[in-house]
């Protein structure tokens, strides 16, 4: 179980400040949609430059032009590179191959998906691989969260990894760790904490527990 950490609302200084910080014991850094609206490939590349070693998640949440864009994300030093599941096939077929050729990965958002079990199926067969069921920020103020869909999801992939997002916080992650996820993903649980290598530590050692 690998626990990624979702940069968003900051800047491209304050991401590799809090990198600074984490690097030798993250696993997943995520540049998140919010900072590639903004800023575009710079933070992808900048992060990867910082800290070469460091996996590299660029969530580009592709809609289309599957593999111009996933080339993009890759070119710009991108490990994972995520598609929404909602994309035509295409289009992650696209992205998929592209990623691949380049030694990479392909990570599908089932974000807004309305039949997530036979998606999840789809997706499967198409060869990507990551799967993550994702609670939508402007959802979550409504109470929803991630852990049922993901216990969903665990139950219908059998060799394709799988990830959690979606407001998770230490109170709540013993929920996610229930279905067994391969990836667990915290934004501002970790990145809104006043001391952040120790809130990495924290969800860690939970994990760890499982």
């Amino acid at each position: 179980m690998r626990l990624q950490i979702a940069f968003d609302m900051v800047s491209i200084e304050e991401a590799l400040e809090m990198a600074e910080k984490i690097h030798d014991i993250i696993d997943i850094v995520e540049i998140g949609t919010p900072m590639i609206i903004k800023y575009g490939m710079q933070p992808v590349k900048r992060m990867k430059e910082r800290f070469p070693q460091l996996t590299v998640l660029a969530d580009t949440k592709i809609a289309d032009g599957g593999e111009i864009e996933a080339r993009y994300a890759v070119e710009a030093g991108a490990d994972i590179v995520t598609v929404l599941a909602v994309a035509a096939d295409n289009t992650i077929t696209g992205a998929k191959n592209v990623v691949h050729k380049a030694g990479k990965e392909l990570y599908v958002d089932l974000l807004s998906t309305p039949d997530i079990i036979q998606r999840s199926k789809e997706l499967e067969t198409m060869g990507v691989d990551y799967i993550g069921v994702h609670t939508a920020v402007d959802v979550q103020q409504s109470g929803t969260t991630p852990f049922n869909d993901l216990k969903k999801l665990s139950e219908t992939v059998s060799h394709t990894r799988i990830a959690a997002a979606g407001g998770i916080t230490l109170d709540t992650l013993s929920l996610a760790m229930l279905s067994h996820p391969d990836v667990i993903i915290a934004g501002g649980g970790l990145t809104n904490a006043p001391d952040l290598r120790a809130a990495v530590l924290a969800f860690q050692n939970k994990m760890a527990d499982r």
